[in-house]
């Protein structure tokens, strides 16, 4: 079973009447020296009016640009198109004070330490935590288009620079992508989702 089967949801959908939807994007740039993010959340009410009741709830984007050499934020900036309280808007200048952080390991705490609860707007402070993962795969994804294929058979096997060790299960010391490497695979060859550990092995075997 492959993992596309696994992961798709019922096609039939939940039983019920649709009340809230939350809709968070997030798109990455490749802008030269730098690698631009732009995360905006959207809530809505479906079954809302839009006048007798509120349709829409929050809409907001945040927008960071980050050093590729060094992953280091050098631009950000919040701003809020719809919000529930007058004053929800003065805190997006606080968020400037993403520039300067790396974002690798920690970043995830330190955004919480800085801007969580009091100190920020949730939601702003949910797409700052999640914009680290997005520059990971947004680095992952420029070098992939930079890649020369016809050559990848050359290149000696490493694990991958953007994955530090024991982010996930997967990636943890000895799990399987240590293990596929180990056996030969290389990160974009060989189908993908890229196979069990020991297909790798049988192939590299000759089996």
């Amino acid at each position: 079973m492959t993992g596309r089967q696994t992961t798709d949801p019922d096609p039939g959908g939940p039983e019920g009447v649709l009340v809230h939807r939350r809709t968070i994007e997030f798109q990455a740039f490749d802008a030269g020296d730098h690698l631009v993010v732009d995360a905006e959340l959207r809530d809505d009410r479906p079954w809302a009016d839009g006048e007798r009741d509120v349709a829409a709830l929050h809409d907001m984007t945040l927008r960071v640009a980050v050093r590729k050499e060094d992953l280091v934020i050098d631009r950000a900036e919040a701003v809020m198109r719809r919000y529930p309280h007058a004053e929800c808007p003065s805190i997006t200048d606080a968020f400037g004070a993403l520039v300067g952080m790396n974002v690798g390991r920690g970043y995830t705490r330190a955004v919480q330490d800085r801007f969580g609860g009091a100190n920020g707007c949730a939601h702003l402070e949910q797409l700052a935590r999640t914009i680290g993962p997005v520059v990971i795969q947004g680095m992952t994804s420029i070098r992939a288009k930079a890649r020369d294929w016809s050559r990848l058979d050359a290149e000696p096997v490493e694990r991958p620079r953007l994955f530090p060790r024991n982010t996930c299960h997967v990636f943890a010391d000895g799990g399987p992508a240590e293990q596929k490497l180990a056996a030969g695979w290389r990160p974009g060859v060989g189908g993908y989702p890229a196979p069990p550990v020991e297909v790798l092995l049988r192939r590299r075997h000759g089996d």
